[in-house]
């Protein structure tokens, strides 16, 4: 976040030598998603429905990059230039979609995102002692699906009376 209170995301990948790009704005990205959109004439396809749909046809590429690796380290040690830049490209596909797709809902995503994360300290708050190992969710559940399902009561993981399922 910049000074102004502006949610920014700085350049990566700069060699030695080279100067930073000055960082980047969710405004500005969406400004030019919307400059883009409308140059090639395709506001009309830019339905919420059509622009999540293609955002998680991009989570799935995103995905596939993993998807053979195992658990991958921090910092994606051992990873070539080539298969860290594809990430970058899907990571960036999934931003722009999800800028995109705030912008068509009139949600303003950093407003949203800063909102989200006082919700969260309040759920979570400093020196509470949390569960993280995986093991809770493997007990929640009783048959591996992470974080109980749905339709199931998050104390024991039994879907009750009247749930969907």
């Amino acid at each position: 976040m910049d000074g102004g209170g502006k949610q920014t995301a700085s350049a990566e990948g700069k060699g030695v030598g080279e100067a930073a790009a000055p960082a980047v704005t969710l405004e500005e990205l969406r400004k030019r998603m919307a400059d883009f959109a409308r140059e090639r004439d395709w506001e009309q396809f830019h339905s919420p429905r059509n622009l999540l749909l293609a955002m998680v046809g991009e989570v799935g590429e995103l995905s596939e990059i993993f998807q053979w690796k195992g658990e991958v380290p921090r910092g994606l040690p051992g990873w070539e230039a080539r298969e860290t830049e594809h990430l970058g490209e899907e990571l960036a596909d999934v931003l722009l979609y999800l800028v995109r797709l705030s912008d068509m809902c009139g949600v303003d995503l950093g407003k949203a995102a800063l909102r989200k994360i006082g919700l969260n300290a309040v759920k979570h708050p400093v020196g509470k002692r949390h569960d993280t190992s995986s093991k809770k969710f493997a007990r929640r559940s009783g048959d591996g699906d992470v974080g109980g399902g749905a339709g199931r009561d998050d104390k024991d993981g039994v879907a009750k009376e009247g749930d969907k399922l």
